[in-house]
């Protein structure tokens, strides 16, 4: 079983959590394989997606011992944590403050990110347990406001969802995000023709812009 502390690397380190939404439960599972093997190391199949538990088991089953993160997304209720884990979810995200979601991981040693807006609802998230805070819709604020946000809550783990872009990513990840949300830029990708190839690629573009600004901004 992994460690709260290695799932976290997992996802700071890699940058970004990739944010699974579909009408379908074979295409999401389709894009969560396609955009792992883009790069990307941290996932959520949200709870919108029909049959999401199978999804996420499906994909447990085949990537928890290669150091992919598989989660849950869109978890509202302290059930649907239950039956995520139960479906070997290691990553619980809800857009919204949910102690009792939150509660339930940290007794079972399961990562949360939990969304907020508001410099209440940060802290509020943080006091509940939460070990990283999703900003959400950060494109409505844009990346000086997390920039704005650092100076009373430095402890924050902030990762902003909602108009992440690969051309924008590195004023998110100055501004102080340990990592970004990402959705229809590489989820959408295949959805004119079907070709997952393009989600791949998509996920590609977006870990080497990842990689790009770190090593852009690390050198000052």
């Amino acid at each position: 079983m992994w460690t709260k502390f290695e799932i976290l690397k997992t996802i700071t380190d890699g940058g970004m959590v990739v944010i699974i939404r579909s009408s379908d439960t074979e295409d999401a599972y389709q894009i969560a394989k396609a955009a792992i093997k883009g790069g990307a190391k941290a996932l959520e199949i949200t709870f919108s997606v029909p049959n999401a538990l199978t999804a996420i088991k499906r994909l447990t089953e085949e990537y928890s011992k290669t150091g992919i993160v598989i989660g849950a997304g869109t978890v509202l209720t302290s059930e649907d944590a239950a039956a995520a884990v139960l479906a070997g979810a290691q990553l619980l995200v809800s857009p919204n403050l949910n102690p009792k979601m939150i509660e339930f991981a940290n007794n079972y040693q399961i990562v949360t990110i939990s969304g907020a807006l508001t410099p209440t609802e940060i802290f509020n998230s943080i006091q509940a347990g939460a070990d990283i805070v999703k900003i959400f819709p950060a494109d409505l604020f844009g990346s000086n406001y997390v920039k704005t946000l650092n100076g009373p809550l430095p402890q924050a783990a902030l990762v902003p969802t909602g108009g992440v872009t690969p051309e924008n990513v590195g004023e998110w990840l100055s501004a102080g995000c340990v990592a970004v949300g990402v959705g229809s830029y590489i989820t959408k990708a295949h959805s004119n023709d079907g070709d997952y190839q393009k989600v791949t690629q998509a996920a590609k573009v977006f870990v080497a812009a990842i990689k790009q600004a770190r090593q852009q901004f690390n050198k000052y």
